[in-house]
């Protein structure tokens, strides 16, 4: 066996800060349109685009959504990605701990390697053969523990935002 050249870029996705971005990989022309009915089935308010680079055939960046704006960005980030079978989505008036599972029921997504508001930066690996998504930068690391009052507000964050009783 011959070992071969590989590169690493970190390619930034562009996004505005009140958006949450959804990169996964999946395998199939069919996740566009089983990912678009898993996202509008999570609820009638929830706005998205997605794009999903195809890996094979005519390789093109395929796309779906209900919100225009979204969809174009998910087609630019996932240009800017170019590893084939990642999916990009990008969500408004709605938060991923709402569609994960929903998504990755998708019979067609193989893995998701983010679901965040932070900045990211998605890091592909480029060999002969192609880009491939190795991961992703999701945030910045940790500034210390919580505290005893830390732990309140987090307790009193989620109940204010309606996710615990």
């Amino acid at each position: 066996m011959t070992a071969e050249a590989v590169s690493v870029e970190a390619v930034a996705v562009d996004k505005p800060e009140d958006l949450n971005v959804i990169i996964g990989q999946s395998h199939f022309v069919k996740t566009v349109e089983d990912l678009h009915e898993a996202l509008v089935g999570t609820g009638p308010h929830l706005l998205f685009g997605l794009a999903f680079c195809e890996a094979s055939g005519p390789r093109l960046v395929r796309r779906s959504g209900n919100d225009d704006e979204l969809v174009s960005l998910a087609v630019a980030n996932a240009t800017a990605i170019g590893a084939g079978h990642c999916f990009v989505v990008f969500l408004r008036e709605g938060y991923p701990v709402n569609v994960l599972n929903a998504i990755k029921a998708v019979p067609e997504v193989c893995g998701v390697f983010c679901a965040t508001a932070n900045p990211v930066q998605v890091l592909v690996a480029v060999t002969s053969a192609g880009r491939g998504v190795v991961g992703v930068v999701d945030g910045a690391p940790p500034l210390g523990v919580e505290t005893d009052e830390d732990v309140t507000a987090r307790r009193q964050l989620l109940r204010a935002i309606g996710y615990k009783l």
